[in-house]
């Protein structure tokens, strides 16, 4: 390192923390959203809201197996400075995920009940479940399109674009929402379908703003005329995304069927304990957000050093990563542990809720840490195009452990079980990523992939 170069933590560390603040407006979006649903409509609302979250995260699973095999390519492309096969692969990766958003979208929200019913809904909060679901499934092209365009751009070490989106994103839906379910202003006054229809107009506002803002800046991401011609699928660029996000996607999708199993044992304990579920995971993504922008960052540090030929660089990524996960991700376990009764709050005012809630908080969170770990040696090897042993380890862990822990223990020990299950998870996939990553990856050979 020169005397005037900054040390790596630092660019790292400037990298991320836009990163990390973008997640956290992503997730804070649909906090705030379930603080008014579950403050102005009551409990009952707030499990509408939640029961329908594994059967959203299924189909997104597709959006970030996507995303994860075009930010790799992005970023070796960008690290090669070739900025047309940029151009190429970011058009190739918009399209099909505008495509298949439209097909996904029109599919779930026409069987939105029969989903609704799949999950074992409790039939008092049934119809909510339906019409929140309904709505948020027909807003998936739109996100599908804003998600998509925030990885590529973070691919091409971009991270305050993103930042900015979620801002504006998360400013309309606090607006929208409390005016809808209140009725302020004119609006009709709805109930649960208000918080969807806040999400669907605030991502649509801020697509159109991103795309306005990035032309506006002769962005290297710039809707411009290089990537109009670019709109279509480049076969090759196409399987190679494929190669690279499926397995991810797989892990992902793999991951939001056991929710979905998960939410049916949730939903036979009754509403308290669905709205238990939904405050938890809500508080929980806070804890687990900074850990998986730490994993992304180190993909796409490890991306762009692969495409740059700096091959030798890969091991300080995964070491500085790590750190960064321990000390980051730590200090928010350790928020949660000491203000879980506080935090828990802001979702849910019944005594007995709240009490289950902190409760469940108390098993898992600690395992976010280890959580972290994993993602980020996983993430480091899917940047050289191993993808395969994180997905193989990924699934076993949710197959063979969580899924099968949840059901027993939860019949054991009632529906903490479940989340000491989530927890054995979390540990099993950090020592498992950790061993391939020290005694098989390392001694491969690392190439460029475009």
């Amino acid at each position: 390192m020169t005397p005037t170069e900054k040390p790596f933590w630092r660019t790292f560390l400037f990298f991320l923390l836009p990163m990390m603040a973008a997640n956290i407006l992503q997730s804070l979006q649909g906090t705030i959203n379930n603080i008014f649903v579950g403050r102005l409509l009551g409990t009952e609302a707030l499990a509408a809201a939640s029961v329908f979250f594994p059967i959203m995260f299924l189909f997104i699973s597709f959006l970030i197996g996507m995303s994860a095999g075009g930010s790799v390519l992005i970023g070796q492309a960008f690290g090669a400075r070739e900025h047309e096969k940029v151009k190429a692969i970011t058009g190739t990766i918009l399209t099909v995920v505008v495509i298949g958003g439209i097909i996904i979208g029109a599919l779930t929200a026409t069987f939105a009940r029969e989903l609704m019913m799949l999950l074992g809904t409790p039939a008092n909060i049934l119809d909510d479940a339906v019409r929140f679901a309904r709505i948020s499934f027909m807003s998936m092209p739109v996100i599908f399109l804003f998600f998509v365009s925030s990885a590529m751009l973070r691919g091409v070490g971009d991270t305050v674009t993103p930042l900015y989106s979620l801002l504006l994103s998360t400013v309309i839906g606090a607006f929208i929402t409390p005016a809808l379910i209140l009725g302020w202003f004119g609006l009709p006054q709805l109930g649960v379908e208000a918080a969807a229809f806040a999400s669907m107009i605030a991502f649509t506002v801020s697509t159109v703003a991103l795309g306005f803002y990035l032309h506006w800046r002769r962005h290297p991401m710039a809707p411009d005329a290089a990537l109009v011609r670019n709109l279509k699928p480049d076969l090759k660029i196409l399987l190679l995304t494929l190669k690279l996000g499926i397995p991810t996607g797989i892990q992902m999708m793999t991951g939001a069927i056991a929710g979905i199993v998960i939410v049916g044992l949730v939903n036979a304990f009754g509403s308290n304990a669905t709205a238990a579920f939904g405050a938890v995971n809500q508080v929980l993504s806070y804890v687990q957000f900074p850990a998986i922008s730490i994993s992304i960052a180190a993909s796409i540090f490890g991306a762009q050093a692969i495409g740059a030929g700096r091959v030798d660089q890969l091991h300080r990524v995964a070491k500085t990563a790590l750190i960064m996960n321990l000390v980051l991700t730590g200090t928010l376990v350790l928020i949660v542990y000491l203000g879980s009764g506080l935090l828990v709050g802001l979702f849910v005012t019944d005594p007995e809720v709240v009490a289950l809630s902190e409760l469940l908080l108390h098993i898992v969170t600690w395992s976010s840490i280890l959580f972290g770990a994993g993602a980020v040696l996983g993430g480091i090897m899917r940047a050289s195009g191993t993808v395969l042993p994180p997905m193989i380890v990924g699934i076993f862990c949710i197959v063979a452990l969580e899924v099968p822990l949840a059901i027993l223990w939860s019949r054991m020990f009632g529906i903490q079980g479940i989340w000491w299950a989530y927890a054995v998870n979390f540990s099993m996939m950090m020592v498992l990523n950790a061993l391939y990553y020290w005694f098989v990856w390392r001694r491969k050979s690392i190439t460029r992939l475009i």
